[in-house]
């Protein structure tokens, strides 16, 4: 009896040992990062992926990609505590900020520059030359929260004293840069709003989408002020050591062949530089100004 009693008590003293091991053991958390949808899904898909397993090996943390179907989303989820990083538009940067207070940590480069333009386009035969002249026509516009497919074109319409809400005959929403494009191309609207890294129609969504024979059937006829760059921005609840490791692993990926590679694939990024709220508050700005609310954006959901 002597014996069973010890034995009882060895094992009850070895499982409260298991218990508080466990209980300063803590679980690894899983990354989740947010990918915008500039190209379609199986593509993007297919590119996130080798970012996704460097990113892992960097931060010692399993990371798994969360492909929304459109900036509303990712917003959303970080909003849900569903995400802990994501790529971002200016624009959606703003909203997210604003509903999940996100934090800015860098921002994309491209041929040295950390900023990009709108570009309104039409077909070369269109005869139209400028905003004015898309008065009765039709035009597409991108995501509802795209910074070059929607938030500046609409700046720049207002500026040239168009509505677009009024002044066009039909107005659409794409849903993306390349089906803005492809809409343009294929006459299904007279213009559309897209992104340009250049301002002289070298560097486009038009050249990067599309066939060289079917870009030149496109021009560009105004282009806005510099846009602050597409960012990366992490949840308010990460804690630094991993936000720094996150940070870091983005940072080297410009400086080498293999990083140049995955970021050209996704995103056509060059390299990253550090990024604060401040850099976006002109597009923060802008928002009143081109008559959109982020609340009701926001409220729509997913299109």
């Amino acid at each position: 009896m002597t014996e069973n009693f010890f034995k009882r008590i060895i094992i009850s003293i070895l499982l409260v040992i298991g218990i508080a091991s466990c209980d300063n053991t803590p679980e690894e958390k899983v990354i989740n990062i947010g990918f915008i949808p500039s190209e379609n899904m199986e593509e993007l898909t297919k590119n996130a992926q080798p970012l996704v397993e460097m990113l892992s090996k960097a931060v010692g943390k399993e990371v798994k990609p969360f492909i929304a179907t459109d900036y509303t989303g990712i917003v959303e989820a970080f909003r849900a505590n569903k995400l802990d990083i994501a790529f971002l538009s200016p624009s959606a940067y703003i909203m997210a900020k604003k509903e999940a207070d996100v934090k800015v940590i860098l921002k994309a480069e491209r041929h040295g520059n950390a900023f990009f333009y709108s570009a309104v386009i039409t077909r070369v035969d269109s005869g139209i030359n400028k905003l004015s002249d898309f008065k009765d026509r039709t035009f597409s516009f991108g995501d509802a929260l795209s910074t070059s497919g929607n938030l500046l074109p609409r700046k720049m319409f207002h500026d040239a004293g168009i509505n677009p809400s009024t002044d066009f005959k039909n107005v659409i929403f794409s849903g993306g840069h390349d089906a803005t494009v492809l809409a343009v191309l294929h006459k299904k609207v007279d213009g559309g709003a897209t992104f340009s890294n250049d301002t002289n129609g070298h560097d486009g969504a038009w050249t990067q989408f599309l066939k060289p024979e079917e870009a030149s059937q496109i021009k560009a006829i105004a282009y806005s002020e510099p846009i602050p760059a597409d960012n990366i921005c992490i949840s308010k609840n990460m804690d630094k050591t991993t936000a720094k490791k996150l940070e870091d692993a983005f940072l080297e990926m410009g400086k080498t062949a293999k990083g140049k590679k995955l970021i050209q694939d996704l995103y056509r990024i060059d390299a990253f530089v550090p990024a604060t709220d401040k850099d976006y508050e002109p597009i923060r700005d802008a928002f009143p100004f081109a008559g959109i609310d982020l609340k009701k954006e926001l409220s729509k959901g997913h299109k």
